[in-house]
């Protein structure tokens, strides 16, 4: 059974960010539904179970997208950068 998840995220500034977010996160197996509020800060999605939540939580905050509480440390930002840039060219 899938369940459903919104997530509040930190270092979420445009399209660009949605686009390297959505790209990502859809590759993980049992991820699905991927969407991203960019207003809210959030990226929502559905999945298959624990283990495959901590994988998308560890990704967020690998490519820089930390879950709001978590340590948003000046490297973490720069890594925002960088995948928003990214997003933006393949978006």
């Amino acid at each position: 059974m899938k369940m459903k998840i919104t997530l509040e995220i930190q270092n979420l500034k445009c399209g660009g960010c949605a686009n390297t977010i959505m790209s990502k996160l859809s590759n993980i197996e049992n991820i699905s539904d991927v969407t991203i509020n960019n207003e809210a800060h959030a990226v929502s999605f559905s999945y298959k179970n624990d283990k495959t939540l901590l994988e998308a939580k560890q990704l967020l905050h690998k490519i820089g997208y930390p879950i709001v509480g978590e340590k948003n440390v000046l490297a973490t930002k720069a890594k925002s950068f960088v995948s928003c840039a990214i997003g933006r060219m393949n978006g």
